[in-house]
């Protein structure tokens, strides 16, 4: 183990090193003319104004792509919701044509074939777009895509665990589960 008085520290070695440049510096200068010491403070004087004008323009690139990336992460949001709402819009269109025409129809079987057609056109649009539904009925009880509403008492040791029945549909869009299906758990 070496003794801490004889091994320098780095502060120690910092200031001796700084202490060192600035003697150099000092005689350097004691050696040169006046001329020279002016053209040596001009030139330094000059980089500093160039390194400042080049920390500046980096600094106002940054900004701006900065402010670029804002707003295109902006204007995708945007877009993106757009192109939701458009693929809606027709469904929307057929429930306004079908609450019209249902005012005077007394036959419930043409009222629901009307709204099954309705339903499969949302349905297939939002399949589009990337959202899917996944059953959950029968299953174990996953946390990642399940919230469990409530507990029965199981029949059986097998039915332990097991999702017995569905409050409300979980949905995916790709991979994430933007609504987590609402289950009753048998324990």
């Amino acid at each position: 183990m070496q003794n801490k008085e004889n091994t320098p520290s780095e502060e120690n070695i910092e200031s001796f090193t700084n202490q060192e440049m600035a003697d150099n510096t000092t005689e350097k200068i004691e050696n040169t003319d006046e001329t020279t010491i002016l053209n040596y403070t001009k030139e330094l004087e000059e980089k500093v104004v160039e390194i400042n004008d080049k920390y500046l323009r980096l600094y106002s690139e940054f900004d701006n792509y900065r402010k670029r990336s804002l707003k295109e992460k902006s204007d995708f949001i945007k877009t993106a919701a757009e192109d939701v709402f458009k693929s809606i819009l027709p469904v929307i269109d057929d429930l306004d044509r079908a609450i019209k025409s249902n005012e005077d129809i007394e036959d419930s079987k043409i009222i629901k074939e009307g709204i099954q057609l309705i339903y499969n056109k949302l349905k297939n649009n939002t399949l589009q777009k990337g959202l899917v539904s996944f059953d959950s009925i029968g299953l174990a009880f996953d946390a990642d895509k399940m919230e469990a509403i409530t507990h029965i008492p199981a029949t059986s040791d097998e039915q332990k665990g097991i999702v017995i029945d569905e409050t409300e549909k979980g949905y995916k869009l790709g991979d994430k589960v933007i609504r987590f299906a609402k289950v009753i758990v048998a324990q």
